[in-house]
């Protein structure tokens, strides 16, 4: 027998597996909403960033190509969910803002995130939650 440990010891393994089920879920809850888990992160932030965020600031959060994240706030700003605007303090940017109905079916959005997050991490204490978040936001946003 092998003295290395197996697969489903490997921390990589095991975040993507992870990644792969809660997405899935999330994905299939937003479903009647027409969002997806892409979707659903630009429109979260532009909700967060309620005066407008770049799209350049969009693709570094969410970890995504700026095309991909262009082609994203294209299909939300076709449903009426973001507008784009001017960046006052720089007119080469554009701004990524929530509509009113953006706010609307984020509300909606976020519940449905919450009760698959509720039951994917339902076995989990609390406190050991945080520290999964703290260590994940370490990893994700290394030096932040």
């Amino acid at each position: 027998m092998s003295s290395e440990r197996p697969l489903t010891d490997d921390l990589g393994f095991l975040l993507s597996r992870a990644s792969g089920a809660v997405a899935r879920s999330v994905s299939a809850a937003l479903g009647p909403l027409g969002l997806r888990v892409r979707s659903y992160s630009v429109l979260a932030l532009a909700v967060e960033h309620d005066t407008g965020v770049t799209q350049r600031s969009l693709a570094a959060v969410v970890g995504l190509d700026p095309s991909q994240v262009v082609a994203l706030v294209d299909e939300l700003q076709d449903r009426g969910l973001v507008e784009r605007a001017a960046d006052p303090n720089d007119r080469r940017n554009r701004l990524v803002r929530p509509t009113a109905e953006g706010r609307r079916v984020f509300a909606e959005a976020h519940r449905l995130v919450t009760e698959q997050d509720d039951r994917h991490f339902a076995q989990v204490p609390p406190e050991r939650l945080e520290a999964f978040r703290d260590v994940l936001r370490r990893v994700a946003f290394p030096g932040a």
